[in-house]
C-alpha cells in the first residue's frame, strides 16, 4: 500500500517521459525547468515561512500558557487542537471565509484595492490555523518539564527572567519545538488540499503540479518524478522527527515550575494578548464558515443543499467510508505501536527499534497525492475498488493511533506486564486485561485524530473513488469549481455538515478530557 506504489513511481519517473533526456539525466532536468523548479522552491519556501511564523507566534503564547494560571486556561488548552480536527476543506473554507474576496474582513480590503487572493497570504495564513496549535501544544509541555530548581537557581545568581528563559529553560524546551517543527514542515510541504483552493494559478504547490499532470495532462512520467522528489526532500525530515521522538521517549522525572495568577497590568495584557492571538487564527477562520454558512441559511437557498440526494448519498459514503478505515486504522496502529515495544525490549535487532518508530511517519512523508498516485498506477484493475479506497484512507489515517500508542507504551512501565506473566498471565490475556486498559485513553486519542483524517480525507477520494463515491469533501470541491454566490453557499452549509461531523466523531472517540491529557503525543 506504501512501498510498492513508491517503487512504481520510481519506475516511472525513470521510463519515458516528458522532461527531455536519459533517464539519468532527466531527474536533474527538473531542476532546469523554471516553471517546475519554482514549484519546489515554492513548496519549500511556504513550509519554511510556515515554520518561522509558527514559531514566532506559538512560543509566548506557549510560554504565557504554560506560566499562568487564569479562569479559562483548561479550555483554552482542550480547544488547541480544534484546528488540527477539522477538515483541510473545512479549513479552506474558512480562510476563504474571512480572507478571501467575499469574506467578513477580505472583501472591504478588496474594496479598497488590496486583493489577498493575488498573494500567498491566503495559504500562508491557512497553514498557520492548521498548525499553531501543534507548537502551542509542543510549548506548553516542554515548558512543563522544565526544572524549577534549576530555573530558581539561576535567579538567585542574578540571572534577569529574560536570561534565565535563554539559558535554562530554552535549551530544555527546544529538542520539543524542533520536534513539533519538523511536523509542521511536513504537513505544509505535503499538504493538498489547501493548495489546491487556496493556492491559485502562482502559489500552488508541486502536491498540486502532481494531480494537475495526472488528472488533467496525463503527463505520468513527469508527475512520477515530481513525486519522487518530493518524497525525498520530506524523507531526511522524517528522521530527524523520529529521532526527536526518541529523545523525548519517557522523559525524566522534573519539578515543573508552578503557574502563577497574573499579577498587574502587564501580565494580564500578555494572557489576553495570548488568547487574542489563538482567536484571530485558530478560531476566527471557523467563526466566519459558521457565519457565512449561517447567513446562507436564512437569507440564500443554503438549506436546500441539505436534502438533496447527492448530499444525503455523500453524507452516507463519508460514514461508511470513514467507519471502515477506522476499524484498519486501529488494527493497524495497535500493531505497529507493540511491535516498537517488542523491539525496544530486545537489545538484538540493533537499530530495528528507531527505524520501526520512523516507519510510522511514512505516511506523512510520502503525501496523500504521491500514494493515490503510486497505487493509481500500480494496480490499475483495482483503482474502482472499495477495498483499495478503505485502504489508502486507513493506511493515512493509522499513524495518530501507532504513535499516540508507541508514546504510551513508551511511559508504560515494563513491571505491570512482568508481575501479570509472574502470575501466570500469558502475552495475549496481558495484552487484554494490563496494557489495553492502561493505554486506553492514548488508544482512543489516537482513534478520535484517525477518525477527523478519514473524515476529512480528499486526495485519496479525487483519485480513486467512482462518481458514485461521492463523499462530503470531493461534492464540497465540485461546488466550488461552478460559478455563482448560490454554489458558494452550498459548499459553506456543506463544510458546516463536514465540520460538525469530524468533532463529533472526536469527541465521542476521545471522551471527556482528563487531567494528564498530553495532545503533544496524541
Amino acid at each position: 500500500m506504501l512501498v510498492a506504489p513508491v517503487v512504481r513511481l520510481l519506475v516511472e519517473g525513470w521510463g519515458p517521459g516528458d522532461l527531455a533526456g536519459d533517464a539519468p539525466l532527466r531527474w536533474l532536468a527538473l531542476w532546469q525547468d523554471d516553471y517546475l523548479r519554482w514549484r519546489v522552491v515554492w513548496s519549500f519556501l511556504q513550509a519554511a515561512i510556515t515554520c518561522v511564523l509558527a514559531l514566532l507566534i506559538g512560543l509566548p503564547v506557549a510560554w504565557v500558557l504554560a506560566r499562568r494560571e487564569f479562569a479559562g486556561r483548561a479550555l483554552v488548552l482542550r480547544l488547541l487542537m480544534l484546528p488540527f480536527v477539522v477538515p483541510t476543506l473545512v479549513a479552506a473554507m474558512g480562510v476563504l471565509a474571512l480572507w478571501g474576496p467575499r469574506g467578513w474582513l477580505g472583501e472591504p480590503l478588496a474594496g479598497m484595492g488590496w486583493r489577498l487572493d493575488e498573494t500567498p497570504w491566503l495559504l500562508l495564513y491557512g497553514n498557520l490555523f492548521f498548525n499553531l496549535c501543534l507548537v502551542v501544544r509542543a510549548g506548553v509541555d516542554a515548558l512543563e518539564q522544565v526544572s524549577a530548581p534549576r530555573v530558581a537557581a539561576a535567579r538567585t545568581l542574578g540571572a534577569t527572567p529574560w536570561r534565565a528563559f535563554w539559558r535554562v529553560e530554552w535549551p530544555a524546551i527546544a529538542p520539543w519545538l524542533a520536534s513539533a517543527l519538523c511536523l509542521v514542515f511536513l504537513y505544509c510541504f505535503s499538504g493538498f488540499g489547501l493548495a489546491l483552493i487556496l493556492g491559485g494559478q502562482r502559489y500552488a504547490t508541486v502536491e498540486v503540479e502532481i494531480y494537475t499532470l495526472v488528472a488533467h495532462e496525463l503527463e505520468l512520467g513527469q508527475a512520477g518524478v515530481l513525486a519522487v522528489w518530493m518524497l525525498l526532500l520530506t524523507g531526511a525530515v522524517a528522521l530527524g522527527y523520529a529521532w526527536l521522538e526518541r529523545r523525548l521517549a519517557a522523559p525524566g522525572r522534573v519539578t515543573p515550575l508552578a503557574r502563577q495568577r497574573p499579577v498587574g497590568w502587564r501580565q494580564w495584557v500578555a494572557v489576553w494578548a495570548a488568547v487574542g492571538v489563538l482567536l484571530l487564527v485558530c478560531a476566527a477562520p471557523l467563526l466566519a464558515v459558521l457565519l457565512q454558512a449561517g447567513r446562507a441559511l436564512l437569507l440564500g437557498s443554503g438549506a436546500a443543499v441539505l436534502m438533496e440526494s447527492a448530499t444525503l448519498s455523500a453524507l452516507w459514503n463519508t460514514l461508511r467510508f470513514s467507519s471502515m478505515a477506522l476499524a484498519l486504522a486501529t488494527g493497524l496502529g495497535l500493531s505497529h505501536a507493540l511491535a516498537v515495544r517488542a523491539f525496544d525490549a530486545s537489545n538484538a535487532f540493533g537499530g530495528a527499534a528507531l527505524a520501526w518508530r520512523a516507519a510510522a511517519y511514512l505516511p506523512f512523508v510520502v503525501s496523500p497525492v504521491t500514494v493515490a498516485f503510486g497505487l493509481l498506477l500500480l494496480y490499475p484493475g483495482w483503482t474502482a475498488s472499495l477495498a483499495l479506497l478503505v485502504g489508502a484512507y486507513a493506511l493515512l489515517a493509522y499513524p495518530f493511533v501507532a504513535k499516540s500508542l508507541t508514546a504510551a507504551l513508551d511511559n508504560l512501565p515494563a513491571s505491570y506486564a512482568q508481575a501479570a506473566a509472574t502470575l501466570g498471565a500469558r502475552p495475549w490475556r496481558v495484552l487484554w486485561r494490563v496494557t489495553l486498559p492502561l493505554v486506553g485513553g492514548a488508544l482512543r486519542r489516537g482513534m478520535a485524530f484517525a477518525a477527523a483524517t478519514a473524515l476529512g480525507e480528499f486526495a485519496v477520494s479525487l483519485f480513486l473513488s467512482r462518481p458514485e463515491w461521492t463523499t462530503l469533501t470531493t461534492l464540497i470541491y465540485q461546488r466550488l469549481g461552478r460559478p455563482g454566490a448560490a454554489n458558494l453557499d452550498a459548499a459553506l452549509v456543506l463544510a458546516c455538515l463536514l465540520m460538525a461531523l469530524a468533532l463529533l466523531a472526536f469527541t465521542l472517540i476521545e471522551g471527556p478530557a482528563r487531567k494528564h491529557h498530553n495532545a503533544h503525543h496524541a
